[in-house]
């Protein structure tokens, strides 16, 4: 679908002729690219295909975005024997994506050709042989042919020569030749022509052959010769000599030939001399059992078709001591074990051993020269035996072991010139298993942590014995190390003897594990006791209930309250109940809720630590979804917060809050102006949309961040409504108000100290009101009193109930007075 018209100037037709060299340009086109393409084309036009498939057309560029089709040469175009048209589909792709695919048409075109020749005149100069005295006869056919199929005439040069050809193509001889008179050798220069004068030409050589009558015959006597065995090549056996009848007044001009198969002797053929050309070995087949080689020389008086005879001559061979005693295998390997007694018999040489030579007097031969690093502790029982023994036993346990010993025994003729060889023979000492394996430690113990993770090395054992080389041991645990859920929880390296854990540890289900491993060395074993110590870790988190509560509250509900008397008790299992610590991480704004205690105990309590405020707009939300985390961090120090693993709960609430029912929501009568647009998206406008969607998120963040500055300068410019009770100006200037009835309510939470707990920064001790959160530093010497509480107004929860109790109403004047004037009977309660 992405395809456009790329490529132009295609599709088209065009020429070539037929043998265009390489290179030769049959086309050219442009590539016109997309203007978002701004680096031209991804993928530079390409031919993809043909019909018929061809590699004769390549595709180069000429400069920019401009480009031809040329020839490669490989094949060469040929009009008569490939096709005359080729479909190249040419494909192209730009930098956006875009292709293009169309077809260039291709047409080969005749060319006239010269003719050629055909047969061995197309590689050769023919070489023609033509027998004095034979008649005038046709004697060679020349064989042309044209490219084009067109008539060709054929003629000869030099004219004056005694021969003749026709149109098609035959040579004539026109007289009888006589050696003896006549040139003995022609030259003649054949051309053939097509009908457009295109003409090619060759050489033919033709040779008049001297014959004759007589039969030659050999002036040698002597048939039979001797030569020993391993003669070099190149030494003369015979000189035969023959003449011939037909040369007594010139030198003979013979031809000499050995008829018989045999790769032994060679003779000269124009001397005659017979030599020695291959390896005679007198000790190999057939001359083992036929030591006689016969020989049938022929002689001729031409190379072929003349007169020839033939002499049977017979060459004996005889036996030398040429070849030492050989043994096969030359090297031997063989094995003892290291008990072994002295005499014990380990190899006979004479087994492996001969002497090829076909004579007896030189074919025998001794064993002598035992050598080598140890030989002492072989012999040989006898220099014509060649049987090997031990002449003593071998403990590889000493530490002058020796493992392989390395011996030589020289093989030597008794005959002269003494032949020898060595043979080298490797004894290995085999080990015997005698001793059990032993453990470094008879018993081992690691201490693992119960989080570590799956297949964690934990440890590792070690056994040896004491025998040479040292065995391979194999580690297996054969007992322990199982719990109710998994048979086996530890695995042990068959070949390193580490200690791994294949399950979870647990340190509240198991605290220690005890194995037996068992080491052996395929013969004998040995075991010892692995204890696996788990480790315990803060690897539990704290779990509350409830975990997830809803609720309603009024909006008037007192500051203090035990909000529906709502409290979470958790339980962590490696954890100690005064390690729990209680915040809200989400959903708390203005921080109207806290928990108490806050930290020290595993049962806290929800609290309303200040007031709602709808009235001025500082609250607006009527539903908090509270998130509250619970760590078991309380009793560490921060230092120790940096190491220790610590673990959260987490407790989800939700509170709505209900209004007073004499609320009145003031509201004002107005109306909505509702505009519906539609937008029309056209898809060459692909950029709209995005620029819309890029404004808008820009215009978000904008009025995001206008937000953020103007809740941080409400902050500071309004205080939360809880610290305005306790804060409140006490000699500002009074305005100028329309006269409202305030109503204050002042609530005082017990301060009975019931739990203390260590500060996790400074490690001191420190006690704190389990129901309001108030805490003190411990002193040394005091103990936990009840705190008596104060005359004026309480607020007390237990366990849930809400309500707060009254000790005295007061009047308003009282209540002015005292919020202009607190006293110091009233400042420490309040501080709390």
């Amino acid at each position: 679908g992405r395809r456009t018209q790329l490529l132009k100037g295609l599709p088209a037709t065009s020429t070539v002729e037929e043998n265009a060299a390489a290179g030769v340009s049959v086309y050219t086109f442009n590539v016109t690219v997309s203007p978002l393409s701004s680096e031209g084309v991804a993928m530079l036009p390409t031919i993809v295909n043909s019909n018929p498939l061809t590699e004769a057309f390549d595709i180069e560029s000429i400069g920019g975005l401009e480009y031809r089709v040329v020839t490669t040469g490989n094949p060469v175009l040929d009009y008569e024997t490939m096709p005359k048209s080729f479909d190249l589909q040419i494909f192209v792709e730009d930098t956006t994506g875009r292709t293009d695919l169309n077809v260039l048409t291709v047409q080969v075109t005749d060319k006239n050709e010269r003719p050629v020749f055909r047969g061995n005149m197309a590689i050769q100069t023919v070489m023609i042989y033509v027998l004095e005295g034979t008649p005038p006869e046709c004697i060679y056919q020349v064989d042309a042919a044209d490219p084009e199929n067109a008539e060709l005439k054929y003629s000869l040069l030099p004219a004056p020569v005694p021969f003749m050809v026709l149109e098609s193509g035959a040579i004539f001889s026109t007289k009888e030749f006589d050696y003896e008179k006549d040139p003995h050798c022609y030259f003649l220069n054949i051309t053939v022509t097509d009908p457009e004068g295109l003409n090619s030409t060759k050489t033919v050589n033709i040779n008049i052959i001297n014959i004759n009558d007589e039969r030659p015959y050999f002036t040698t006597n002597q048939r039979i010769y001797r030569i020993p065995e391993e003669e070099s090549p190149g030494t003369v056996v015979a000189n035969i000599t023959a003449k011939d009848p037909d040369d007594e007044d010139s030198p003979s001009r013979l031809f000499y030939s050995i008829q018989s198969s045999g790769t032994y002797f060679s003779i000269n053929p124009s001397t005659g001399v017979l030599q020695v050309t291959g390896r005679i070995n007198r000790d190999a087949l057939p001359l083992q059992l036929h030591p006689n080689v016969s020989v049938i020389v022929r002689v001729e008086d031409s190379p072929s078709g003349g007169h020839a005879s033939e002499m049977e001559i017979t060459i004996i061979i005889d036996d030398i001591n040429d070849n030492p005693p050989e043994c096969i295998p030359s090297t031997f390997r063989r094995e003892a074990n290291e008990n072994m007694t002295a005499g014990t018999f380990l190899i006979d040489l004479r087994n492996y051993c001969k002497d090829i030579d076909v004579d007896p007097s030189n074919s025998r031969f001794n064993f002598t020269g035992l050598s080598g690093f140890g030989s002492n502790n072989f012999a040989l029982e006898s220099t014509g035996s060649g049987r090997l023994v031990m002449t003593g036993s071998i403990d590889l346990e000493n530490p002058a072991r020796v493992e392989v010993y390395s011996l030589t025994v020289r093989v030597q003729d008794i005959a002269w010139p003494n032949y020898s060889n060595i043979i080298y023979i490797y004894i290995r000492i085999k080990p015997v298993n005698e001793f059990f394996p032993v453990f470094s430690n008879p018993s081992y113990e690691f201490n693992v942590s119960e989080i570590a993770k799956v297949g964690s090395s934990i440890g590792r054992v070690n056994a040896r014995d004491k025998d040479w080389p040292p065995s391979v041991i194999a580690y297996s645990i054969v007992a322990g190390g199982g719990t109710r859920d998994y048979t086996n929880i530890f695995w042990i390296s068959p070949t390193k003897g580490d200690v791994k854990i294949l399950a979870r540890l647990d340190y509240e289900t198991t605290q220690k594990h005890v194995l037996i491993v068992e080491a052996s060395d395929q013969e004998k074993t040995a075991t010892a006791s692995v204890t696996v110590n788990v480790l315990e870790v803060n690897d539990e988190e704290p779990v509350c209930s409830p975990n997830f509560y809803s609720f309603q509250i009024p909006v008037s509900t007192a500051v203090g309250t035990n909000i529906n008397g709502f409290r979470i008790q958790c339980q962590d299992r490696d954890s100690d109940p005064r390690s729990f610590r209680y915040f809200i991480n989400e959903g708390n704004v203005n921080n109207h809720f806290t928990f108490s205690p806050s930290a020290g105990a595993n049962v806290s309590r929800l609290i309303l630590a200040s007031r709602f405020n709808y009235e001025n707009g500082l609250d607006t939300s009527w539903i908090y979804r509270l998130r509250v985390y619970v760590t078991d961090d309380n009793l560490l120090s921060a230092r120790d917060k940096t190491t220790h693993l610590i673990k959260t709960g987490t407790v989800t609430l939700s509170i709505t809050v209900i209004p007073n029912p004499t609320t009145v929501t003031a509201t004002t009568p107005g109306f909505t102006v509702v505009t519906k647009r539609e937008n029309l998206y056209s898809e060459s406008a692909w950029y709209v949309p995005f620029v819309i969607t890029l404004g808008s998120l820009l215009l978000l963040g904008l009025l995001a961040y206008l937000g953020f500055l103007l809740a941080t300068w409400v902050r500071t410019r309004c205080p939360p409504a809880g610290k305005a009770d306790v804060t409140s100006p006490i000699n500002a200037p009074e305005k100028k108000k329309p006269k409202k009835e305030v109503v204050v309510t002042m609530t005082k939470l017990n301060t009975v100290f019931d739990g203390e707990a260590r500060d996790p920064v400074t490690g001191k001790m420190y006690e704190f009101n389990t129901r309001s959160g108030a805490r003190r530093w411990k002193k040394s010497c005091e103990t936990l009193q009840p705190a008596p509480a104060a005359p004026v107004m309480s607020s007390t929860t237990d366990n849930g109930d809400q309500g707060t109790e009254r000790a005295g109403a007061p009047s308003k004047k009282e209540l002015s007075e005292k919020k202009k004037e607190p006293t110091a009977e009233t400042k420490p309660a309040i501080k709390p």
